[in-house]
């Protein structure tokens, strides 16, 4: 089904071929011979072909994060928006959370597209990746949107997903700076069997790719013959998990399906074919015979979880037991966790059905869901069915084909476009319920539990047919390939008008006569201090699960509502995770006395053990740090980083970051990204220690990536040396850090 090639391969006449069998062939060629690096080289302002300065054609942001991408921007000098910028309104779409904040978010985004000349998408009209499809995607382009699943490589559009910093400095006419990225090539051959969708396809490669970081911070490159027995649609699908293997982006080779897509569309000339050229360089290559693929499912609680669904019917309480034992990795004690009531006479029962978002809420996935369920009823038990087209015009054209009342005539719920299911804000599960669901991420409490209240539900990721075949079967696990239906293949037909009575468009044009509306909740980012020569932190977490996501770092849900206050959103950091963070970071931040003489016996202790650097603990800058064993995978959101730094956080220290988009959020928020190059079991600090480093900003300034530490524990007055290091750091990344965040450096 997916073979990995470790090693490099050559492309010609549409076949790949082992490096070590084309010794005649440059890789160093080869390497430019990719779709990827001629939209890159396109795109890169630097003049150089290894460290890029990309200037991106457009870029994109939702209601969690618009507000505080323009309030960091307009800090900064912000006057006018220089390249088209799209607010969509589908994270914060409930209005009623959190009083008037949410509306006071989208009249602040209105305002601003007003003011500084963007587009601005109201709530239900479109999730944000669909909207992007429908109408920004152009064949070569490149967008930056500010969640993680900004992918639309289907559609020959290079896109990333970046934490909001990075979308400020487009936004001031700065670039986004990264290496050249390696290329890993996706060859699909075959066709998938019917019942067989793009969440299953995409499963199967998560499940190969994620744990060995196969494709981390590559560019994920489609090729291959089994490209054109795919539906653009199908291809999309495919194409917006791939986030999930922890790539920088993804480009697909186009062809007529994709310029079918385009005309329908009614903007035929932004397509143009893309295809490698010969002799292309890959530094690996993924293997995907479609004809093997079957209904997949991730189990709880990662993406990567991955099992053929025929597997887990015929071993339910083996896969039971085993998503239990991965749970008590994330859990530990702090809740009682069981899937096993989830068998029902040897087969497995779940409680809920949704089909929703940028992976699910497709035209095709609908309409084969509802070829599926044709004269079918989910049923009077517990089981539900809610489905979410992902726009109008999707939603519009289900309901003038039929497919709408085909749907809501099985007792499933047909609602508007809306993300609040993928993270935790929309049909939240009963307590100890279990859900499938079309969306792209099942991790822990990302389906709006909370188990520090006690209260734990699970979700594993499906396609939106096997979805439906379940639902069919009222609740009892169910693969689609095994559901005996007719599938129509209905044709769409896209309308424009819904966006063109209600979406505002600028135009490009400014007017900044207009007032911003600005809620009670939409504050500004607090003063944050420049690196101080010499830095004291407290470690106040540690994180030793093998992999820490961003929903554990700040979550997601009933929290979105207040990421326009930085320091309202900060009361919630790791409040999953280790809920005593925020009062252990408070009390290094705000001075508190017992901390302060605790820090005063540490200089004291420090200074008995190395009189050579004597006295220069107690003038060193102070704040928080946490540990974390693989931080960051997982959203694009920027808050995670910046609510550690508005509670006094001055670093992370890791042993691997888990994306690279965590990573530039530290740094844009003047954290510094430390890592521990030694075993995790060998740390030299835990919770509550202290760590000196000494000429931080000295070596930062000078270009050092080493520099030496101190633990000191205050229990005891124990002092160890040891490296830390922070990896390649660009020379404004330097100057950010140096700055305290990426505002000072910019008002500098």
């Amino acid at each position: 089904m997916v073979k990995l090639w470790n090693g490099g391969a050559f492309y010609s006449k549409g076949a790949l071929t082992p490096a070590e069998q084309a010794a005649s062939l440059s890789a160093e060629q080869g390497k430019k011979n990719t779709m990827a690096w001629s939209i890159l080289h396109a795109h890169n302002t630097s003049g150089s072909d290894d460290k890029l300065k990309i200037k991106f054609d457009k870029i994109t942001s939702h209601d969690i994060t618009f507000v505080g991408i323009i309030q960091t921007a307009r800090a900064s000098g912000l006057e006018k928006f220089p390249i088209p910028y799209v607010l969509t309104n589908c994270h914060n779409s409930l209005c009623a959370v959190g009083g008037t904040i949410n509306e006071d978010d989208h009249m602040f985004g209105l305002t601003c597209a007003q003011k500084y000349g963007g587009i601005y998408v109201p709530p239900h009209q479109a999730v944000i990746h669909q909207f992007a499809r429908e109408m920004l995607s152009s064949c070569g382009g490149m967008i930056l949107g500010s969640d993680s699943h900004t992918r639309y490589g289907a559609l020959g559009t290079m896109a990333i997903g970046e934490g909001g910093g990075e979308l400020a400095k487009q936004l001031l006419g700065k670039t986004y700076d990264v290496n050249m990225p390696g290329v890993v090539a996706v060859y699909l051959t075959g066709t998938p069997h019917q019942g067989v969708g793009p969440q299953d396809v995409a499963l199967a490669i998560i499940g190969a790719v994620f744990a060995n970081g196969f494709v981390k911070n590559k560019v994920m490159e489609f090729v291959g013959p089994g490209i054109r027995n795919l539906s653009a649609d199908f291809r999309i699908g495919i194409d917006v998990m791939t986030t999930e293997t922890t790539c920088l982006s993804s480009i697909w080779e186009t062809d007529e399906n994709v310029r079918e897509w385009y005309a329908i569309h009614g903007r035929e000339g932004e397509y143009k074919q893309l295809s490698p050229a010969e002799g292309a360089y890959y530094d690996g290559v993924i293997e995907v015979d479609l004809d093997k693929v079957r209904p997949m499912i991730a189990m709880p609680f990662h993406p990567s979880n991955v099992y053929a669904v025929e597997d887990v019917i015929k071993n339910p309480a083996d896969v039971l037991a085993e998503a239990e034992k991965r749970a008590r990795v994330s859990f530990g004690d702090k809740v009682d966790f069981s899937l096993q009531d989830k068998l029902v006479d040897g087969k497995l029962y779940v409680d809920q059905g949704v089909i929703a978002g940028c992976a699910g809420g497709g035209f095709d996935n609908i309409c084969a869901a509802a070829d599926i369920l044709k004269g079918a009823s989910i049923g009077s038990g517990k089981f539900t069915l809610n489905v979410y087209p992902a726009s109008m015009p999707v939603y519009m054209e289900l309901i003038k084909n039929g497919a709408a009342a085909t749907i809501m005539q099985t007792g499933a719920i047909l609602k508007t476009a809306f993300c609040g299911p993928c993270f935790g804000a929309g049909d939240t599960p009963a307590n100890n319920a279990f859900s499938i669901r079309h969306s792209t991420r099942n991790f822990p409490n990302r389906e709006g539990s909370k188990i520090q209240n006690g209260q734990i539900a699970s979700v594993a990721l499906m396609d939106a047919r096997s979805i439906a075949a379940t639902a069919a079967n009222k609740g009892f696990l169910t693969a689609a390939d095994e559901f005996d239906a007719e599938f129509s293949k209905k044709k769409y037909f896209f309308d424009k008008t819904i966006y063109e009575n209600r979406v505002y468009d600028s135009k490009g044009v400014a007017h900044p006569e207009v007032e911003i509306q600005f809620g009670p909740n939409i504050k500004d980012w607090p003063e944050m201090p420049a690196l101080t020569n010499d830095l004291l932190l407290k470690v106040v977490s540690e994180i030793h699960d093998p992999v820490t996501t961003t929903d554990e770092l700040i979550p997601s849900g009933e929290t979105s509502s207040f990421r326009s206050n930085p320091l309202g959103l900060a009361e919630f950091t790791l409040s999953r995770k280790d809920p005593a963070y925020v009062g252990r970071a408070k009390a290094v931040r705000d001075r508190d006395e017992t901390v302060m003489k605790e820090a005063a016996a540490v200089a004291a202790a420090f200074d008995k053990a190395c009189p050579e650097l004597a006295g220069r603990v107690a003038k060193a800058g102070f704040g928080s740090t946490i540990f974390a064993v693989k931080p960051g995978d997982g959203s694009a959101r920027e808050q995670a980083a910046s609510c550690q730094k508005v509670l006094g956080g001055w670093a992370n220290v890791a042993c691997e970051y888990a994306t690279k988009r965590y990573r530039s959020n530290l740094i844009n928020w003047g954290m510094i990204p430390f890592l521990f190059g030694g075993n995790e079991s060998a740390l030299p600090f835990a919770n509550g220690f202290y760590i000196f480093v000494p000429d931080v900003k000295q070596g930062i300034a000078a270009k050092t990536n080493e520099f030496v530490a101190y633990s000191i524990n205050p229990a005891n007055g124990a002092v160890q040396q040891f490296s830390l290091t922070t990896g390649e750091l660009t020379d404004d990344e330097r100057k950010i850090i140096l700055d305290g965040c990426l505002i000072n450096f910019y008002r500098r």
